[in-house]
């Protein structure tokens, strides 16, 4: 039996399983309270006591994760700078000083330098709100103070056909201009679940964009040729690379840049590295945190350290040849949620670091990845971290669950 064909019974049998264990009320620990009816809000809930990986340390570390926990002696300071929004999910930097910020239900809002929150931005695309569907992240193009473009992605549709879509625009004052769809995921789906939605531009003025697996969909995540559970990378214009990993070949679809993901909600590029760092939500366990390279398959659903949430097995398999390792994973989950790196100058010793927003345990943690060493931060917010990201003058921006936006300097 060849490799491929050992994937292709590993996913069929992956599917049977999934059609028994799931019956549609229980969703992943990532939702906030009151998105829909009969969500479990913590995986602990659905936990035995008993239940942890002996050896959940991940590649970087071989003790578990509480052995690679390290106090934190940075001092700093919290400051609210906005507050009263709803579902907040992004914030991004504008050249002027301003950031854009986006509420799931479908508003794009201007923050001015001085912490003012503007009316929200006529022209945003209609999304579809309902679970974890809505307005995801706002990404200006690298030449914005020149072009004034901005790119946002979104769930589009409504509860019987829904994707992923990326739409581009130009902000002239609190409006969009020339609003396009530039790519959508071709593949809609009839579950409210697992979009990704994180957007990055690549030093080469390229996009690469997360997509979920449509959490009932998971098999797909090992189909090249779907685009549920992958990166895609796209020119400015929506268009395809030509450099991309499949293109010219019958092995994938044009735009995959990589595969083998469940609900990637964390992206960020480190310019010192050149390394694309992304983090996924498992089920029950097994949340990932994994350097991207082109054409690479991570896994899911074959490989994985998570679990169903009934307890059953998803696979039999934490590795396989062919498919990539995490570079680091938590058993139980944290949630992840946010992601940046941090090369700012305001904490010099934290510089490299990755910053993972933790919904679950309602904390920031601060990943070495050449170690993986961690630390927690900012859990006396006792709120749950759905965006991190570096502002430009070096200070770390928190968006909470609970409506806030705040600003971390130092003490």
């Amino acid at each position: 039996m060849t490799r491929a064909t050992l994937i292709i019974a590993i996913v069929m049998t992956c599917s049977a399983v999934h059609a028994q264990d799931f019956t549609g009320e229980i969703e992943d620990p990532e939702q906030v309270t009151g998105d829909f009816t009969g969500e479990i809000e913590d995986p602990e809930q659905l936990t035995p006591p008993t239940w942890r990986e002996p050896t959940a340390g991940g590649v970087l570390g071989d003790a578990g994760p509480d052995a690679r926990m390290a106090p934190s002696n940075t001092l700093y300071q919290l400051t609210t700078v906005v507050d009263g929004l709803e579902y907040p999910w992004c914030v991004a930097f504008l050249p002027s000083g301003e950031m854009l910020i986006t509420e799931r239900p479908g508003r794009l809002r201007r923050i001015s330098p001085s912490g003012d929150l503007g009316p929200a931005v006529e022209g945003v695309p209609e999304v579809f709100f309902a679970g974890q569907g809505g307005l995801f992240d706002v990404a200006p193009h690298p030449a914005f103070a020149s072009n004034g473009l901005i790119y946002l992605a979104y769930a589009g549709g409504d509860s019987d056909s829904n994707a992923t879509h990326l739409a581009r625009a130009r902000l002239v004052e609190n409006k969009l201009e020339d609003v396009e769809v530039i790519f959508k995921v071709p593949t809609s789906k009839s579950t409210p679940h697992h979009f990704g939605g994180k957007v990055v531009f690549l030093p080469d003025g390229t996009i690469v964009l997360t997509t979920g697996d449509g959490f009932d969909l998971r098999e797909q995540a090992q189909d090249p040729e779907v685009l549920l559970g992958k990166t895609v990378r796209v020119n400015d214009d929506g268009s395809i690379p030509p450099d991309n990993p499949f293109v010219g070949n019958d092995r994938g679809h044009d735009a995959v840049w990589t595969l083998g993901h469940r609900n990637p909600q964390g992206l960020a590029f480190d310019p010192v590295r050149g390394a694309l760092y992304l983090h996924e939500h498992g089920a029950r366990g097994g949340d990932e945190l994994n350097v991207l390279q082109p054409g690479d398959n991570y896994g899911w659903p074959v490989t994985t350290y998570g679990i169903n949430y009934v307890g059953s097995r998803i696979t039999p398999f934490t590795e396989m040849p062919g498919l990539e390792q995490p570079l680091t994973y938590w058993v139980p989950s944290i949630a992840p949620s946010g992601l940046a790196v941090y090369r700012g100058s305001l904490f010099p010793e934290w510089s490299g670091d990755l910053l993972v927003g933790a919904l679950v345990d309602m904390e920031v943690r601060r990943v070495n990845p050449e170690t993986g060493e961690e630390s927690a931060l900012f859990s006396e917010l006792e709120q749950r971290i759905r965006d991190v990201r570096v502002g430009p003058e070096g200070a770390i921006y928190l968006v909470t669950d609970a409506g806030q936006l705040i600003r971390v300097t130092p003490s």
